[in-house]
């Protein structure tokens, strides 16, 4: 049984961004479903969603208080010293850091004078996977993003754009979404 969540082995909750409620998946098998699995302790269980999965515990909290989930998309461009230099885009990335710097600040000219937006922008531009979500990442909460971006996309009010960001994947452009509104 896991200590905490009382699922059994292999066994975790996770969060659907799409219908808002969190599910089960069992890493092992890749099975997922919205009922707990029949061997769970489910005295545990419910302290545990109590806890973490209640709408409490989800709810949104400003940003500047450092709690809660936030919502947020990001455009990244990856250089071949990112972590993984390579892309759904491009195999095998070469292109400079400054040179990522520069196409990210030519895209950052382009949404800040109102001639696209960051969610135009991503489908085709962005290096990361969440470009065919328009950038969106869907919720998330403290220590789910590296560092920099975290500090970067919880500094922001909803509808804001940071400036750029970097961190071991890349460069990016992030703007803060409220977490109730359309995709981006």
């Amino acid at each position: 049984m896991g200590d905490e969540t009382g699922l059994p082995p292999d066994w975790e909750v996770r969060h659907s961004n799409s219908k808002n409620l969190p599910y089960y998946f069992n890493q092992k098998t890749h099975e997922s479903r919205w009922e707990p699995p029949a061997d769970a302790d489910t005295d545990k269980l419910k302290v545990y969603m109590a806890n973490h999965h209640s709408s409490s515990a989800n709810g949104r909290i400003d940003g500047a208080a450092g709690e809660g989930k936030i919502r947020a998309a990001h455009l990244l461009i990856k250089h071949r010293d990112s972590r993984r230099p390579s892309s759904w885009k491009e195999q095998s990335i070469t292109r400079s850091k400054e040179e990522a710097i520069e196409i990210l600040k030519r895209h950052e000219e382009q949404i800040r004078s109102g001639q696209t937006t960051l969610g135009d922008l991503a489908p085709t531009e962005s290096d990361c996977s969440s470009a065919r979500k328009r950038g969106d990442l869907g919720l998330f909460g403290k220590g789910q993003m590296q560092k920099e971006f975290e500090d970067a996309a919880f500094a922001l009010q909803p509808g804001e754009m940071s400036g750029i960001v970097e961190t071991a994947s890349g460069v990016h452009l992030i703007q803060r979404y409220d977490p109730d509104c359309p995709s981006p």
